[in-house]
């Protein structure tokens, strides 16, 4: 007589059975899982947002503060602000010091191109010659002849001769512009302090859209100077920020209110990785100094 013996493995009923408890199984921990991963998602990408707009703010309001007085302007939708930035100053020798012997700065003499400063020489160290500008007596758009973007208060430096040891007054130093402005200026803009400002040149941030539908914040420097605001060409630029949800209403300062109190103000909303994050939106406040 022959025993049948039975071979060890599972029925195709088993399977189907075990395959069913392991996906109900794993269905209710990918539920208890999928919102602590998501959350984790989201703080991640909040992070960031977070981080890049705070950076992005601190720079622009570290640059802004070096404005030269009465440059800052932005344009009509507020997604560009532009400004002379200021690398030095001092107080220039004038005809009613009466000092004799030392050049003075001449508002009426075309051809004298040279005077002496009262400033130490070391505030001078970073200036450069044939790169910065010497800006007198700047009042803003609006106030020709003391406009430094329409020319007739800023005049390029062509040499600086430090002079530490004048025995009549010290420290002093020589500086040559390329052309002297003031003496054509109508009426004459002295400054009612025999004050200055070195600017190495004109800032700007803006916003542009991208090709891929997103907008991108820039840093721009290093290009010329402009009579009118406009998207800077030539020069130097770097990012600042990405994804921004707008480039409307990112800077403001067209308004009586913010002129009167000197205040900039700066709003960045970032849009985040996932069609499902939650934007990022930070406020900022930068005091500039408008006495000329």
């Amino acid at each position: 007589m022959t025993l049948r013996t039975r071979t060890p493995g599972f029925t195709l009923v088993e399977a189907i059975v075990v395959m069913a408890i392991i996906g109900i199984i794993s269905g209710m921990v990918a539920l208890f899982i999928r919102a602590p991963i998501l959350g984790y998602r989201d703080a991640v990408d909040r992070a960031e947002l977070t981080d890049q707009a705070d950076l992005a703010l601190r720079r622009m309001a570290r640059d802004i503060r070096l404005a030269l007085p009465n440059s800052v302007r932005v344009s009509a939708d507020g997604s560009a602000i532009e400004f002379l930035q200021t690398r030095s100053g001092g107080r220039y020798l004038a005809a009613e010091d009466g000092v004799s012997g030392l050049p003075v700065l001449d508002f009426e003499d075309a051809t004298k191109r040279s005077f002496t400063v009262f400033a130490p020489p070391a505030s001078f160290s970073q200036v450069v010659p044939n790169s910065d500008w010497l800006v007198v007596y700047n009042l803003g758009t609006g106030f020709a002849p003391a406009d430094a973007y329409q020319g007739g208060n800023i005049a390029k430096i062509t040499a600086v001769a430090a002079d530490p040891n004048n025995a009549t007054l010290k420290p002093i130093a020589t500086v040559t512009l390329a052309s002297n402005p003031f003496a054509a200026q109508s009426p004459s803009m002295p400054s009612p302090t025999s004050s200055f400002q070195v600017v190495s040149g004109a800032v700007s941030f803006y916003c542009q859209a991208q090709g891929d539908g997103t907008n991108t914040l820039w840093r721009a420097w290093n290009y010329g100077i402009n009579a009118q605001q406009a998207v800077p060409s030539g020069g130097e630029r770097a990012v600042m920020a990405s994804r921004l949800a707008s480039c409307n209403n990112l800077f403001s300062y067209g308004s009586a209110a913010t002129q009167r109190s000197s205040l900039v103000l700066l709003a960045l909303t970032l849009n985040g990785r996932y069609p499902d994050s939650q934007p990022v939106r930070l406020v900022h406040q930068v005091h500039v100094d408008n006495t000329p």
